[in-house]
């Protein structure tokens, strides 16, 4: 297959001889920025021209928000089982393992408790690589038992949503995870234990129908994807043409669904803030 070496157009090399670029030296921004993979780690996975913020997941949250990365993982076990028996591609219960193995989660969310700037603070964070952030039995019962943690110990609770919705193949178990959730922060609230919603890219489904829209204060990254159901289904269902920017967290902000966008390298010292403010702690010079 002689044309295959292309020596038309003057390239000699047979494919099978080329080297490809080693994985992970580079990252290509969605607005076609090159950033060294070191300097986006350093920089808080943030391109640094364009500020985009790269997805990322728990791993990397709690090395943003736990002094020094030190922290205790709360019901580090649970796992998801198969109670419907649910195939479509596949079966549910071979999902799962090859997204276990994939990531080395057990599920789509990981709850922990720590100092952040010298104060304790129980954090939940959700990770898209797990079946796509998908909210599950094991999520809601996650989420529940880190309010208890909160309201047992009196503990603000921070949750940090990445996710495409509800699980399907746990059907209506998924669905009832919204008012587990919900019922949990009501009574975060009674208790006036602070709750700080923290919404990326994207938050979406039925975690934005229930605990990612139900914090004492809302706040998101730049460019966040928030919404219900995708602007594609939205703009399909209504026949209309969406405004512009319409579900980015920039246009939720103008209209009153967030309280404000931090940056990431911001996010741990915003968070402390608000906490010193609403606890009426004594206000400080606080530094990352």
């Amino acid at each position: 297959m002689a044309w295959f070496k292309r020596t038309k157009k003057g390239i000699q090399t047979p494919t099978e001889e080329k080297k490809d670029v080693p994985k992970g030296l580079w990252y290509k921004s969605p607005t076609g920025k090159i950033v060294d993979s070191e300097e986006l780690e350093k920089n808080y996975y943030v391109s640094p021209e364009d500020g985009y913020h790269v997805r990322i997941g728990s791993k990397e949250y709690f090395e943003i928000l736990f002094d020094n990365n030190e922290f205790k993982e709360l019901d580090k076990g649970l796992s998801s089982k198969d109670p419907l028996n649910f195939v479509d591609k596949k079966k549910y219960v071979d999902r799962l393992k090859d997204a276990m193995d994939k990531t080395g989660l057990k599920d789509a969310v990981r709850t922990a408790v720590g100092k952040s700037m010298g104060e304790d603070l129980v954090v939940a964070c959700m990770d898209f690589s797990f079946i796509g952030g998908s909210m599950g039995s094991v999520v809601g019962e996650k989420i529940a038992r880190a309010a208890d943690y909160s309201l047992k110990h009196n503990v603000p609770l921070v949750i940090i949503s990445k996710s495409g919705g509800a699980r399907m193949m746990e059907a209506a178990l998924s669905l009832m995870q919204l008012a587990k959730t919900s019922a949990k922060l009501a009574q975060l609230a009674n208790a006036k234990i602070p709750y700080i919603s923290l919404c990326t890219d994207p938050t979406t489904g039925g975690t934005t129908a229930s605990f990612a829209m139900l914090g004492d204060i809302n706040i998101s990254e730049p460019g966040a994807l928030i919404g219900f159901a995708g602007p594609r289904v939205v703009r399909d269902t209504t026949g209309k043409e969406l405004p512009e920017g319409f579900q980015t967290a920039e246009f939720l902000q103008e209209h009153g669904f967030l309280d404000f966008i931090t940056h990431r390298k911001d996010l741990k010292r915003s968070i402390n803030l608000y906490l010193d403010l609403i606890l009426n702690r004594p206000l400080r010079e606080k530094t990352a």
